[in-house]
């Protein structure tokens, strides 16, 4: 390739002329824009001594292409991780998009105005045994409730459990913001009842617990039981708020999960819950609130909640995942299925899936996480096929450079994908990409 120096760069108009005609047809201003910024782009380059950037031509082009395609791509997690952050968490089952109109406010059996929350209380109260009703998520749940039920007063709350819940998003600053003030007691690693009970006075709005999902304490530790802090929230007249987190709906116990169950909460006295609807629930994302009827009626009231409230796609698919539960169909929820799958299942997977394969592989025992900040030091048994022969970090590379791409991890100096996280119909792509 000929050298550049700044004298040979073309005009905006001679690039044009130089493009493919399916580039000339997309809208003018969009194409001028992007040749504009290639010979930018190109000067700048030579400016520090690279005298063979890359063909303006070509340059505009692979721009130009990238608005034709959308930002949100299919990816296969063979990463072993159910609940993968970055992967969306938890992949949601089928469900119908309604194109077009939908009675999403409107009561077909009345011909007036409705509220969107019906498509989805009746499930909810069929589940918890309560009213529910959802925002947007987690921390909106838990900014909701305070703001309702603490705005002006005191929240009380453990020292231990003023946490951090991803992304530099910590308790105390939603606590703050919600307009609650927040009454810290006991230590970080010890808090007792009567600390809760020192701290009660005419300011007291609500005794808070939060579940530490995304993180585990040991040793020299100690925190009330729920069933105290209800005792002592009935004897002072001061409702008790659990924010749960991860909020599992279904005993996952034999499958080696061992997570708090929203039901048990309610049914142990706590007069409000909240929980996250895209992770051990397998929905959408959602903070769920359920409890006392009259204080879920207070939140749903609140004009906040409309500030925070979930849109029709919301609803179509957390209504599917409810129904699901209802019916006890727990394996048409992707997360649910994956969780229950056991080792020997995935090694079946596993062995069939390397015979069709031509790369250098092999199987061995493992671990999957269910991940997204829930059950931590949790893990699932599974099994693992490892590429051996090459460069782990080329070979992570190149399968996230695929088509579709496929996300997989790095552990003791290799590639390993973990079937678990795998759909079937997902596995005739990773016979490709590993051939």
């Amino acid at each position: 390739m000929p050298k550049l120096d700044l004298r040979d760069l073309p005009s905006v108009n001679d690039v044009l002329d130089r493009l493919s005609p399916a580039a000339r047809r997309l809208p003018h201003p969009l194409v001028v824009a992007e040749v504009r910024y290639a010979i930018d782009a190109a000067r700048s380059a030579i400016k520090v001594g690279d005298t063979s950037p890359q063909p303006l031509e070509s340059a505009v082009e692979a721009a130009l292409a990238q608005w034709t395609k959308t930002s949100q791509r299919h990816v296969i997690n063979a990463t072993g991780v159910v609940l993968h952050t970055n992967l969306g968490r938890a992949p949601l089952a089928p469900f119908p998009v309604l194109s077009g109109y939908s009675n999403l406010e409107y009561s077909l059996e009345t011909g007036e105005r409705g509220a969107r929350d019906v498509h989805v209380a009746k499930l909810l109260e069929a589940i918890l045994g309560r009213p529910a009703v959802v925002v947007n998520n987690g921390a909106a749940a838990l900014f909701l409730i305070l703001n309702e039920l603490a705005m002006g007063g005191e929240a009380i709350v453990s020292r231990g459990e003023l946490i951090e819940i991803g992304d530099g998003f910590r308790i105390p600053e939603i606590m703050q913001r919600s307009g609650a003030v927040l009454h810290e007691v006991g230590t970080t690693n010890r808090t007792n009842i009567d600390d809760y009970r020192d701290a009660i006075d005419d300011r007291t709005r609500v005794l808070l617990r939060v579940h530490p999902s995304n993180f585990r304490m040991t040793g020299f530790t100690a925190r009330p039981a729920l069933s105290e802090l209800v005792q002592l929230g009935r004897e002072r007249g001061i409702p008790v708020y659990e924010d749960l987190g991860s909020g599992c709906i279904v005993d996952l116990r034999p499958f080696g999960v061992d997570e708090p169950r929203a039901p048990d909460s309610l049914a142990a006295g706590a007069n409000l819950i909240s929980f996250s609807g895209d992770k051990l629930l397998g929905g959408p994302q959602a903070g769920i609130i359920a409890g006392d009827a009259e204080l879920v009626t207070r939140v749903r009231r609140n004009p906040l909640f409309r500030a925070l409230r979930q849109d029709k796609l919301f609803y179509q698919a957390m209504e599917t995942t409810l129904r699901h539960i209802v019916l006890e169909e727990f394996d048409c929820i992707p997360t649910l299925r994956m969780i229950r799958m056991t080792a020997q299942e995935i090694r079946r997977r596993a062995e069939a899936l390397v015979g069709r394969a031509r790369g250098n592989l092999r199987i061995r025992d493992g671990h999957s996480v269910i991940g997204g900040g829930a059950t931590p030091e949790q893990a699932l048994s599974t099994c693992l096929i490892v590429v051996d022969g090459k460069s782990a970090i080329a070979e992570e590379r190149r399968l996230r450079f695929n088509d579709p791409p496929i996300i997989a991890r790095i552990e003791r100096d290799r590639v390993v994908l973990d079937l678990r996280t795998v759909f079937p119909e997902e596995e005739e792509a990773l016979v490709q990409a590993l051939s």
